[in-house]
């Protein structure tokens, strides 16, 4: 760009990039209150992805800034790409949120992110951070399969060679690894309590995290300190946490209307709606940030909040992805204005799930079904169906079977549940959706389930066959007549129709 100082980082448009050089260029409204310069890092963050950035990273940096504290910047390991750590590190880990809705945009540069790395490249930096006395929190976002667990029974993947060879003492290269080395040196250096928060959409999170972390220290004898699990037990808490925001990957277009704004060039920009909700179990022996003051619940059980979340909005979620990508809908947004749709995701909600939940206090299931579904509908966010409908076979126990088995036990049969169910092995297993163009959905098991439905026999035998994925479905569904039953009638009316007309159908 003309009129640039010399020296400075050409971005694809012209623009200089973002970094600490060009901050200053900004206006105040959009730059960080916080100085760069002045934060040191008391929180390491496993994941790096840009939900962690336009959640965490936000209440975190506004708490800061509320409380005038300088202690909360954050180390950002990244698990499965280096691109994100290298992105980041190019512009002085400074990057932009940018919130989006018909109407409204808002954009803010953040400082609070200080350095990024790629754990696969820096395995002990990661430990050796986790063991700094000045950090006091370890926080994740690195989706269900970073926990590799089985999703039907909550332990451990204790064949996952992966797993064994960290617990061996290999330099480690899978999240639970990462934590439990860097536990491990934390507990050799004296660095004191700590707290360890997930904020994945897993049930009970901070318990299953404890508990998978303390079957890896047991899984290979030797392998681990004598007496780490104790340690752990006594100075480290796992707080559950339940988190909601839409943050779809950014594409080249959000890049290109993030630097229009900014007037500079933000390659880790962070599309997301405005909304957002974080509550926290209040469980730390060590100090944390005043999450509070930037508008965080803190309680003493989240259980209410993550059954109503996992179940009416992620489970919402799914159903329109699955059910949208066989009826080839591009995005999310796309999928919930399709009136189809949308009635089918009422009344499984309003019938199905509503019957198997514990309302948190003041929330009423009509009005927040309804926010979620205009939420899904802000077509200013460009997140597709195919994204969400992704490792649907670690997803769909927390989103969906769960309601499935509870409304078993009541007597009732869950057949709208029982039809997403189906769409998904349908979408893993057809390869075309219903206007005839390729579909792949990405998922660990999409070669066993196409397998399994592309044997031949009856639906009835299909269904016998999926259900014997016991890591999904477990042994108390592939049991059950009903639900066999249910996931019968929905992979025979999606074999027989298209998926708009069965969603139609069913939602009458």
């Amino acid at each position: 760009m003309a009129g640039e100082p010399a020296g400075l980082p050409a971005g694809a448009h012209g623009l200089a990039l973002l970094d600490r050089s060009t901050l200053a260029r900004l206006p105040a409204r959009l730059r960080p209150s916080l100085a760069p310069s002045a934060l040191s890092v008391g929180i390491v963050h496993l994941g790096a992805g840009a939900f962690h950035r336009a959640h965490l990273v936000v209440y975190t940096e506004r708490a800061a800034e509320l409380a005038g504290e300088e202690r909360w910047g954050l180390l950002s390991a990244s698990q499965r790409s280096p691109r994100a750590a290298e992105l980041l590190r190019a512009q002085d880990c400074l990057y932009s949120v940018r919130a989006v809705a018909p109407g409204r945009c808002s954009i803010k540069v953040l400082a609070s992110l200080r350095e990024a790395l790629f754990a696969g490249e820096a395995p002990e930096r990661v430990v050796g951070r986790i063991a700094e006395g000045a950090v006091s929190l370890v926080t994740l976002t690195v989706t269900e399969k970073g926990y590799r667990h089985d999703p039907a029974t909550g332990h451990l993947a204790r064949k996952d060679p992966e797993l064994l060879a960290d617990a061996l003492g290999r330099p480690p290269r899978t999240v639970l690894g990462q934590l439990a080395r860097g536990l491990e040196a934390r507990r050799r250096a004296g660095a004191g309590p700590v707290a360890v928060c997930s904020c994945d959409n897993l049930v009970g999170n901070g318990a299953l995290l404890r508990r998978l972390v303390s079957e890896l220290v047991a899984l290979a004898p030797g392998g681990f300190d004598a007496g780490l699990d104790g340690w752990i037990r006594e100075n480290v808490t796992f707080p559950s946490s339940v988190v909601d925001r839409i943050v779809p990957a950014a594409t080249p277009a959000d890049v290109e209307e993030s630097a229009a704004l900014l007037g500079v060039e933000d390659r880790a920009a962070v599309v997301a709606e405005p909304f957002s909700q974080w509550v926290i179990e209040d469980d730390f022996l060590a100090p944390r940030p005043r999450w509070e003051l930037a508008g965080a619940e803190l309680v003493t059980d989240v259980s209410a909040h993550e059954e109503l979340k996992l179940r009416v909005l992620n489970g919402s979620h799914s159903s329109l992805a699955y059910l949208g990508a066989l009826a080839g809908l591009g995005t999310v947004a796309e999928a919930a204005g399709e009136p189809r749709l949308e009635a089918f995701v009422r009344r499984l909600v309003l019938e199905e799930v509503a019957p198997t939940l514990s309302l948190p206090p003041g929330v009423e299931l009509a009005g927040y079904l309804d926010a979620v579904l205009e939420r899904f509908a802000n077509p200013a966010l460009r997140y597709t169906c195919l994204q969400v409908a992704s490792d649907g076979s670690l997803k769909l126990g927390p989103r969906l079977l769960g309601t499935v088995r509870d409304r078993l036990a009541q007597g009732a049969e869950p057949r709208r549940a029982a039809l997403v169910v189906a769409a998904w092995a349908t979408a893993l297993a057809r390869g075309v959706d219903d206007l005839g163009r390729p579909l792949v959905v990405l998922d660990p098991l999409a070669a066993r389930v196409a397998e399994l439905l592309g044997s031949p026999g009856s639906a009835g035998a299909s269904a016998a066959r999926l259900l014997g994925l016991l890591e999904v479905f477990g042994e108390d569904l592939g049991e059950d007549d009903r639900f066999r039953r249910l996931l019968a009638d929905g992979l025979e009316a999606l074999s027989a129709a298209p998926a708009l007309e069965v969603a139609a159908l069913a939602a009458g």
